[in-house]
């Protein structure tokens, strides 16, 4: 026998805490916006060997990036719709690559969201230290305490993050945007331009041109964090995701190309101790209100672009979760729709990061943007095989786009690992591989130990016997049981399989299910028991405890969550019961 139960009345409060488009805007997209004040100055410092025949290909180099910015917004559009439930490189790969390339894919999505916390931290304390000098020996602990602010404000949820964010987001962009247009109208520098020397002229050779190409692409980084988070976002997801990507790609296309334009038009030059966008403002803007906006705004979105890796990590790690390359406890979801193990993950190893350098940009900056262009190329390969195998109308096109960016993303990223082993990126080399080890030794653990709901009786699995046993329990405590199972929005298939398997196992028990739209697992299972008030409900909660020390990592902590829940709101009798399963 098998009742359904649904919670009417809660889409409404769970769209609450997801994301608008300006929503996403804020929340997803600072990585990529803040990436304005490094990108340009990353290209000029290399085509500065070259002279001023080198910095003449400033924009070139620049246009060249956003048209790699284009492939890659039609390619994530199509990431997005393709793969609702989020993982963006992660998902194509797993879809269309297969599991060993996905986990390459993860790793290096894990490996860039822990460095762009750590980078955008130290990169905002740093603007800060160099307008207030005396906050200099203070250095580490402000950027701790940045991290601790941004950690808080996610740990109540990402809506609630991304509106905290949407200001500094409109100002910095309102005031880039205002230093374009200024610039552009402007016949004479508004401020003198400090010029630093200049090594003799030297032609201008391919392989300067792909490092400041590549060393320039580290502006792209975050423009695959919106596809990464679909799930954030409020009905219908998949178009409002598309549409914040659309946006970023604009926006960010137009603040990337009016500042190459205006260093060509104002001779920027690289300068010790004066950033590339700094020269630009105030050739544009003169020296007075409008350039300290800019400096402020600057120093304020590099410190909250980290905000960018908490509200993708947490959507990845859920997934790798869900598919036994992560421990169940990074699926757990909190009441306001937040992965908390997720975010404390990405705080903690950040943390430690900026312990280990000190909070010193430079020593995190070698290591930034390797895993990214990894992704990248990965999710455009993916793509092509996607189209190969749909091949819906005018799929070749579209495959010889996600060709094209493939061969551009691989291209690049040969070249930022080949310039940046020397700088500490062959730690990233290392990294990878050995996080896709640890995520082979979780999955062979979870398959060891065995998976599936609710197989036949007579399988060897470990749920078979955990659910047989419980049941046994749960018979001996009285003769009415239920047994109970929740869902979530976007798991109706695997409801209906679960429903499937459990009549195929017929084991004369009641099963109730129970819907909750905001994803909780104790509420509404504290709501049903109190359609039994007035009797003495016992809830027994059965718990895998694996034989093994190494593999009790891997348990996922329900019960306790199914534990507090009922304790604080009902008054049943909660009975936790472990059984012990060997390897």
């Amino acid at each position: 026998m098998t009742a359904t139960l649904s919670r009417p009345g809660t889409p409404r409060a769970a769209d609450r805490h997801r994301l608008s488009v300006l929503g996403g805007l804020a929340a997803l997209s600072l990585d990529a916006m803040a990436s304005v004040a490094y990108g340009p100055e990353a290209i000029v410092l290399v085509l500065a060997v070259a002279g001023g025949t080198g910095l003449g290909f400033t924009l070139p180099v620049t246009l060249a990036i956003a048209l790699l910015l284009a492939v890659l917004t039609l390619s994530y559009r199509q990431v997005i719709a393709a793969f609702p439930h989020g993982g963006g490189a992660y998902g194509v790969s797993r879809a269309h690559l297969g599991r060993r390339a996905s986990l390459v894919a993860a790793a290096s999505l894990i490996v860039d969201y822990v460095l762009n916390v750590a980078v955008s931290s130290a990169a905002g304390v740093a603007a800060l230290t160099s307008a207030v000098p005396s906050l200099l020996p203070y250095k580490l602990w402000l950027c701790l305490g940045v991290l601790a602010l941004i950690t808080g404000i996610n740990l109540r949820g990402i809506a609630e993050s991304a509106r905290a964010f949407i200001v500094p987001t409109a100002v910095f962009v309102g005031s880039i945007l205002l230093v374009v247009v200024v610039g552009l109208f402007r016949s004479t520098p508004a401020a003198t331009v400090a010029s630093g020397h200049l090594q003799t002229l030297q032609s201008v050779g391919v392989l300067l041109l792909l490092k400041a190409f590549a060393n320039g692409c580290a502006a792209l980084t975050g423009v695959e964090a919106i596809a990464n988070a679909v799930p954030s976002f409020r009905e219908p997801r998949v178009r409002r995701a598309q549409r914040a990507e659309v946006a970023l790609a604009g926006l960010l296309a137009v603040m990337l190309l009016g500042i190459a334009v205006l260093i060509g038009k104002f001779s920027i030059r690289p300068v010790d101790g004066v950033t590339v966008l700094s020269q630009v403002t105030a050739a544009s803007l003169g020296n007075g209100f409008g350039y300290c906006l800019v400096q402020f705004s600057t120093v304020v979105l590099l410190a909250l672009a980290a905000n960018t890796s908490f509200g993708g990590l947490p959507v990845l790690a859920h997934l790798l979760a869900k598919h036994n390359n992560l421990p169940h406890v990074f699926a757990l979801r909190a009441e306001r729709q937040v992965y908390r193990y997720g975010v404390g993950f990405l705080a903690i190893a950040s943390a430690l990061l900026l312990l280990l350098a000190n909070g010193d940009m430079n020593t995190l900056v070698p290591l930034f943007a390797i895993g990214v262009f990894v992704d990248f190329t990965l999710s455009q390969t993916g793509m092509v095989r996607h189209w190969f195998r749909s091949r819906p109308r005018g799929w070749r096109g579209k495959a010889a786009l996600n060709g094209f960016g493939a061969l551009l993303t691989g291209l690049a990223a040969i070249v930022v690992t080949a310039t940046k082993s020397g700088e500490g990126g062959w730690l990233i080399v290392i990294t990878l591989p050995v996080l896709v080890l640890l995520m082979e030794w979780v999955h062979r653990g979870y398959r060891r130990i065995g998976l599936g709901p609710v197989p036949p009786p007579a399988g060897r699995w470990w749920s078979s016997r955990l659910t047989r046993d419980a049941l046994a329990a749960a018979l001996s405590l009285g003769d009415r049981v239920e047994a109970v199972h929740v869902t979530h929005p976007g798991e109706e298939a695997s409801a209906r399989e679960f429903v499937e398997a459990w009549e195929r196992w017929h084991p004369d028990v009641t099963l109730v299910q129970l819907h909750d739209e905001r994803r909780r697992l104790g509420e509404p299972i504290a709501e049903h028991l109190r359609r039994h008030e007035g009797r003495r409900v016992f809830v027994l909660v059965a718990e895998v405890e694996p034989e093994h020390v190494g593999q009790r990592v891997l348990r996922n902590r329900r019960g306790a969550v199914l534990d507090r829940a009922l304790r604080r709101r009902s008054d049943a009798v909660v009975c936790r019961t472990r059984f012990r399963i060997g390897a």
